[in-house]
């Protein structure tokens, strides 16, 4: 639900239920709203893709297919992402690309454009497409080496794509990956979980040759160390349990200990996995908040789903604030984080490159 006409998803919200949404209205919606109220189906478990391209009303050059990590429904802006993607297939990549292509020749858009998508199994939606100069642009140029403002401007100006050939200037054949950065530290007892609202007041950029390194990078870079060893916590909701193994022996494979609360602890137990039960903040000492004010625990994964789920389990994530612990809110992003520490166990100490290393090396 939101309001139309608004930038950085504000006063935009998921809802749940006829009660939430009568919430909603009272505590967004003025009396007599200027301009119409936007409800739309959210898809669950789906993969946003955002796509930058240049066009100029006959050309089109997709410059970027980026990959975000987080699942379709957490703001662009504060979503994690990868290019070139990492788990699409082929196909999807490709009716991205020819559909991008379509859409900017049927708009008639000349400079740059910005399309975000989402996939779910084998459908593709397309959830906006914006005929302007995207926060991805500076991204996009410095992990492709194009440089889509200058070039755009020229096309604004009267050049023409094959003119100034963004296809030549391209280079691949490593990984990079945007990641936010979030004020939560400045602000104690503010709840960090992600929505359509966007929260983030930055972002950097991690560089490798391999996605892990380059999640690593990014991550290191927003000043989220994640550590090599220690007792990660897990506890997700039964949606997410399908994945939780694969996250579950990850980190124990790169040397973790695992902590579980309830049926997240028995799922992993079940499969095999040593695991440690605690209790949630309800259940009994010692608890969840007793281990991380203990300092006991050094990674937390929690995957809140409904609305009582997110309401119950605040208390981790402002205990994981207040404690400096690395915290993920849903799977793709822990499975990101596996990625990460197996790069860094495989290889050891990251070499630092500049962006003109990386660009004049690969081609």
């Amino acid at each position: 639900v939101r309001p139309s006409y608004v930038l950085g998803g504000r006063a935009m919200a998921v809802v749940y239920d006829a009660t939430e949404l009568t919430e909603y209205f009272h505590a967004q919606v003025p009396q007599k709203p200027e301009h119409p109220i936007l409800i739309d189906k959210f898809l669950e478990h789906a993969v946003e893709v955002d796509v930058d391209a240049l066009s100029d009303g006959k050309d089109v050059y997709v410059a970027g297919i980026m990959e975000h990590i987080e699942e379709a429904g957490i703001h662009s802006g504060d979503s994690a992402c990868v290019l070139p993607s990492y788990s699409l297939s082929y196909d999807h990549v490709a009716n991205i690309a020819a559909q991008t292509e379509a859409l900017a020749r049927e708009l008639r858009v000349v400079g740059l454009m910005n399309i975000q998508f989402a996939i779910k199994g084998d459908d593709i939606y397309i959830l906006e497409v914006n005929p302007r100069a995207s926060r991805t642009a500076p991204f996009v140029s410095k992990a492709t080496g194009v440089p889509l403002p200058r070039l755009a401007t020229q096309v604004m100006l009267g050049k023409t794509l094959k003119e100034l050939d963004p296809w030549s200037m391209r280079r691949s054949g490593y990984v990079s990956v945007k990641e936010s950065v979030f004020p939560f530290r400045r602000f104690p007892g503010v709840d960090i979980l992600l929505g359509p609202e966007m929260r983030s007041t930055g972002e950097v950029l991690g560089m490798s040759t391999s996605v892990g390194e380059a999640i690593y990078k990014a991550q290191e870079a927003t000043q989220t160390r994640l550590p090599s060893s220690g007792t990660v916590l897990l506890s997700v909701n039964d949606k997410d349990k399908i994945e939780l193994i694969e996250v579950a022996r990850g980190f124990y494979e790169c040397g973790f200990t695992l902590m579980g609360t309830g049926r997240t602890c028995d799922v992993m137990v079940a499969a095999g996995l040593p695991a440690e039960k605690v209790c949630k903040i309800n259940e009994g000492r010692p608890n969840i908040l007793d281990k991380i004010t203990n300092g006991e625990v050094a990674i937390i994964i929690n995957t809140p789903n409904d609305k009582k789920g997110r309401g119950d389990d605040s208390y981790i994530r402002k205990a994981a604030v207040k404690a400096k612990i690395p915290y993920f809110t849903n799977m793709a992003a822990a499975k990101a984080t596996v990625q990460a520490l197996r790069s860094i166990k495989k290889n050891g100490h990251l070499e630092v490159k500049s962006l003109q290393e990386f660009h004049s090396e690969i081609q």
